[in-house]
């Protein structure tokens, strides 16, 4: 009898982090629809804490020693993976505004135009969510601000291409005498599509980057769409 428990909890560790590993692929290649998708992530997330509580107890309890307590303690660990990835995505997601659209101009964002197409059926809009939306991001995050320099424009221009093929995003198109440049980003677990797209300015003597990212799906993007244009602007400062 306890060597079929500890067993069963093996199997409970190793079955929780299965749900986590497949919930976000069965989404992308549309085996499941979202929401059960959501589903796999809580179940794995309860299953999971559940097995780690229970091996520790049983760990306590009888002290195994050799290879079952190493594939106890595997299965602890791969339990515990699985509550903690889908809770600190909770906690990141609460920590931070409901909103998908992010602009470093927020008087005048990016005007999306050849992405538009590519969002026809998308639930969020390709328009700008509004003031209600740029008074969130302004308090949630404060820094994000357009970047200047003092390049001339093509120079500036080639170096948004370069980091813009060097982070992965699917080109879209590119307008030098518009200044604009327009791409998408596929997260690599659920395949979630984000738009971005970059505009340069001439103000003074200086090159204007602004930078708008747009999630397609989602009310929340958990902080994802501040966090891709600080990446990218990280990358393109180190180009120029």
């Amino acid at each position: 009898m306890l060597k079929k428990l500890a067993s069963v909890l093996i199997v409970l560790g190793f079955a929780a982090l299965l749900l986590l590993l497949v919930a976000g692929p069965l989404y992308r290649w549309q085996v499941v629809e979202l929401g059960l998708a959501f589903s796999l992530l809580r179940w794995a997330a309860y299953i999971g804490i559940a097995a780690v509580v229970l091996i520790i107890v049983y760990l306590i309890w009888q002290r195994p020693r050799g290879g079952k307590l190493a594939l106890l303690t595997v299965a602890a660990l791969a339990a515990f993976a699985s509550f903690y990835l889908p809770y600190q995505q909770l906690q990141t997601a609460q920590s931070v505004p409901a909103i998908h659209d992010i602009s470093t101009d927020l008087d005048n964002p990016p005007v999306f135009v050849a992405v538009a197409p590519l969002r026809a059926d998308a639930p969020n809009p390709v328009e700008y969510a509004g003031a209600e939306t740029a008074e969130q991001q302004r308090k949630a995050y404060p820094d994000l601000q357009p970047k200047y320099f003092v390049q001339d424009r093509e120079r500036v221009f080639q170096a948004v291409l370069s980091a813009v093929n060097d982070m992965g995003w699917q080109l879209v198109a590119s307008d030098l005498p518009e200044g604009r440049i327009e791409a998408t980003d596929t997260t690599f677990w659920f395949g979630f599509k984000d738009d971005v797209v970059v505009r340069l300015q001439q103000e003074n003597d200086q090159i204007r980057v602004d930078v708008r990212s747009k999630s397609r799906l989602g009310r929340s993007d958990v902080g994802k769409n501040a966090a891709r244009i600080e990446a990218f602007f990280e990358a393109l400062e180190q180009r120029l």
